[in-house]
């Protein structure tokens, strides 16, 4: 049996099953050693446990007397912005008094305000330099001053560039419809660019019965509630009513705009204009000069060495800053005694003073007004090739080119023949080569659908009677059509019907392009290359820039600078501090800025801060405005305005993601954010942006608005074109592929570029077949006879250099009594 159970197979031992008895370990009482301990945990390390020290944590009544503390700096801050606001410390409140309705008579709102039913005194005498509907208001019962600015909504560059700087805004309603058409197009302009303070007036009221003035305020207040929720109308129909708006608007809580609240700005009070060559008699109307600005400094700060920009003609220094007296003091009796008019105004021309001068400029510490970085056209030359250029010419002279030559072409003559590719490269222009048009192609088909007519005669089946019907009709409408005809531009007509083909042929098929019969396609998209992936694949941000690029500025770290720079103009205690009455000395300034002030506009200036002045490349995060519906295409001109600026640019669309590279969009979309690129003076985000269209005729249109996103010249946008092509023979995951190439030499010029389908396949080239564009492609999977072969090629795009400050005035159009008038303001 021994033997027996040698011979055969081994027995294998008893394994435990899922009942086996488990009997508990031995309690011995003892600790575990640390070789236990590190075989149960497996490696696995406990989470630290902070102390309470170090986590500083705080008692229950510490940290509700540090509760108490922060609400009581909190109050204390907010109380004494109120106080500033208005009070002897601080410059004037700021009101402008805006009419949103065709009906709505801001005058009257400026004529019971300034009544005496608040007990104040009224300043006349110029209080915002060129504006006439403009006067100062001294309210010794409520300790405050104002300043209040009747804007008119035709001129929308003066309403925008008084509404950035104003303390309270006061929109004047119509009592039964609120605010016209156009009325709410400026309401959308101004929320877009940031709202301050606001009231809600409206007139007439008063005169309804008692009966219908519950239900008149019912109706204005819902019609309200859409653009302003929670807002309180006032009524303004007597001088006590009047009363009630001035303690509202010096007691209101007041919104804080980052754009202006990070600096130093004022709105002229008094402007005075000095040529810089008096004895020349034409240099005071066409030359540069002086140009002394007296106002209140508002927001940060001023300081001497600083930039100035006045909205709407550029950027100045500044040689001086004067002291003149006040010409609001709240204390009447200790500041200075003023001598109140008839009607309770004050006569300012006998109570002058002595102007001593604050600071002076220093010609070292100025900032410079250089926009634009110098370009060396010959720093990318070299004198000399160094050591290892030299040793690297040496190795390719060493390499032999294997090339076929005639039989009995020596070395030397073969060094002259150049290659058919190399030859065909060297012929075209790179600037003719970026051709930005690439979908222009797609046209021709769309015009050929689109522009068929209709040869056969519609009337040849008639009889003669209809015959003479419709010629009676033709002739009554005859007149009609030619009237309606002349107000046609047939020009526009056909460019807009081309931006509507364009719009909707993106939108069926974006980005794709015909490959052209008559080029190669290796030659027309050269500057084209395939990505393995769009997202991971590596693109060299510094690869191939253009010459623009020599002329722009760049930081390291803009966001880096951009704390820096803001932190240390919110410590800053040097200059004019806010609320004083200062006289500017702004030198260079040409004398259209004086000619804008005399024809009765605004002038506003703000403070820049370092940097600002150089031109970079700017990115702007906006959004389609929902009233604009005509397609928008890239590298369009359009009118900006940001911040305290204005200018016109040809940017260009991206897609906003967190890539590191961004994908080019041809047209704004109205279903997503869209990143918009240009060439622009360097802002310091926050700030609101507004995107305008000036149309052939002059009126400008509102696009889109958003705000400031960075400044990144490294900033990677790609515009993509897709080559389409046709599965002709399909066998499994392999297929022949025609219509995407014409001839043998692109398809081994673009062979490493990945294939798509539209349904989702992937695939390679493998093999031309024949020289006319036939080829062979191997798929991850069987392709279907109605699938679309697609190739994605990419380049890097660059927006134009079309910078200009200058901005002509809108033409603006106004309804009134039932006709449309156009309002034709100076151009600036």
């Amino acid at each position: 049996m021994v033997e027996m159970a040698a011979d055969g197979e081994k027995q294998q031992g008893h394994r435990p099953g899922i009942y086996k008895q488990k009997n508990k370990g031995h309690k011995h009482g003892k600790h575990r050693t640390k070789g236990e301990i590190e075989r149960e945990n497996k490696g696995r390390v406990s989470v630290t446990v902070l102390t309470k020290k170090q986590r500083k944590e705080q008692k229950k009544m510490d940290r509700r007397h540090k509760a108490n503390q922060l609400r009581k700096n909190k109050k204390d801050m907010v109380l004494t912005e109120k106080r500033r606001l208005g009070s002897r410390d601080g410059p004037p409140h700021l009101v402008v008094v805006v009419s949103l309705h065709a009906q709505a008579d801001a005058g009257a709102i400026t004529k019971l305000l300034r009544g005496e039913g608040a007990g104040g005194v009224v300043h006349h005498d110029r209080c915002i330099s060129g504006v006439s509907d403009s006067f100062g208001l001294i309210l010794p019962r409520f300790k405050q001053r104002f300043t209040f600015l009747s804007q008119s909504t035709a001129d929308m560059h003066s309403l925008l560039d008084v509404t950035k700087i104003a303390d309270s805004l006061v929109f004047v309603l119509d009592s039964t419809e609120g605010w016209d058409t156009y009325g709410d197009y400026c309401l959308s302009c101004v929320f877009a660019q940031g709202l301050p303070s606001y009231a809600l007036v409206c007139q007439g009221v008063s005169e309804l019965p008692v009966k219908k003035r519950v239900e008149s305020r019912r109706a204005l207040s819902k019609i309200t509630e859409a653009r302003f929720p929670d807002a309180r109308l006032f009524p303004l129909d007597s001088e006590q009513d009047a009363t009630l708006l001035l303690r509202h608007l010096g007691t209101q809580r007041q919104r804080k705009l980052g754009f202006r609240s990070k600096r130093s700005h004022l709105i002229a009070q008094h402007v005075t204009f000095t040529p810089n060559n008096p004895v020349d008699s034409t240099s005071g109307a066409t030359g540069l000069g002086t140009l002394c600005v007296s106002g209140y400094v508002r927001g940060r700060p001023l300081r001497v060495d600083r930039l100035v920009h006045i909205s709407g003609h550029g950027d100045f220094q500044l040689s001086q800053i004067d002291a003149p007296v006040d010409p609001l003091p709240l204390n009447l009796t200790v500041s200075r005694p003023l001598k109140p008019s008839k009607g309770g105004d004050v006569d300012m021309q006998e109570n002058e003073a002595p102007v001593r001068v604050l600071m002076k400029a220093d010609p070292s510490n100025r900032e410079s007004l250089q926009a634009e970085a110098e370009v060396d056209p010959m720093d990318g030359e070299q004198t000399w090739p160094t050591e290892s250029e030299l040793l690297e010419a040496e190795e390719a002279r060493k390499k032999k080119r294997v090339m076929k030559v005639p039989k009995g072409t020596s070395d030397y003559q073969a060094t002259w023949i150049v290659d058919e590719g190399e030859e065909e490269n060297g012929d075209m222009d790179e600037e003719s080569s970026d051709n930005d048009d690439d979908d222009d192609m797609m046209d021709e088909a769309m015009d050929k659908e689109d522009g068929e007519i209709d040869s056969q005669d519609p009337g040849s089946c008639c009889d003669s009677e209809e015959e003479e019907e419709e010629e009676v009709c033709s002739t009554e409408r005859a007149g009609a059509d030619q009237r309606y005809d002349e107000h046609m531009d047939e020009a526009a007509e056909e460019e807009g019907l081309k931006r509507y083909r364009d719009a909707r042929a993106n939108e069926m098929f974006p980005d794709e392009v015909d490959t052209p019969l008559d080029t190669p396609a290796r030659i027309r998209f050269q500057r084209y290359r395939g990505l393995k992936s769009f997202r991971s694949s590596p693109w060299d941000p510094m690869e191939n820039l253009p010459l623009d690029y020599s002329r722009i500025f760049q930081f390291q770290s803009f966001e880096r600078t951009r704390r820096r720079i803001l932190a240390e103009a919110a410590a800053e205690e040097d200059g004019a501090m806010d609320g004083w009455y200062v006289t500017l000395h702004i030198i260079d300034v040409p004398f259209s800025v004086m000619e804008s002030v005399q024809s009765g506009k605004p002038l506003v200036l703000v403070s820049l801060l370092p940097h600002e002045q150089k031109m970079s490349v700017m990115h702007v995060l906006v959004q389609r405005h929902p009233s604009n519906t005509e397609p928008i295409k890239s590298k369009e001109e359009l009118v900006f305005h940001c911040g305290f600026r204005r200018f016109r640019a040809s940017p260009i669309f991206s897609q906003h993601t967190s890539a590191d590279k961004h994908k080019m969009e041809r047209f704004l979309r109205p279903d997503a954010p869209i990143v918009v690129s240009l060439y622009a003076p360097i802002t310091f985000p926050p700030s609101g942006v507004l995107l305008f269209k000036q149309r052939n005729d002059g009126i400008q249109d509102l696009v889109a608005t958003g705000s400031l996103l960075s400044c990144d010249p490294q900033r990677v946008v790609l515009k993509r074109i897709v080559l389409s092509g046709h599965p002709f023979k399909i066998n499994r995951r392999s297929a022949v592929v025609r219509y995407m190439f014409f001839n043998r030499d692109d398809i081994m010029w673009f062979k490493p570029v990945e294939l798509r389908t539209k349904w989702g396949r992937r695939g390679h080239i493998k093999e031309a077949l024949g020289t006319h564009g036939h080829m062979k492609c191997v798929f991850d999977n069987q392709l279907r006879s109605q699938d679309t072969v697609l190739m994605n090629l990419y380049k890097r795009v660059y927006p134009r250099w079309t910078y200009d400050p200058y901005v002509p005035a809108p033409l603006t159009w106004v309804k009134r009594e039932g006709t449309v008038e156009m309002e034709d303001l100076d151009m600036e």
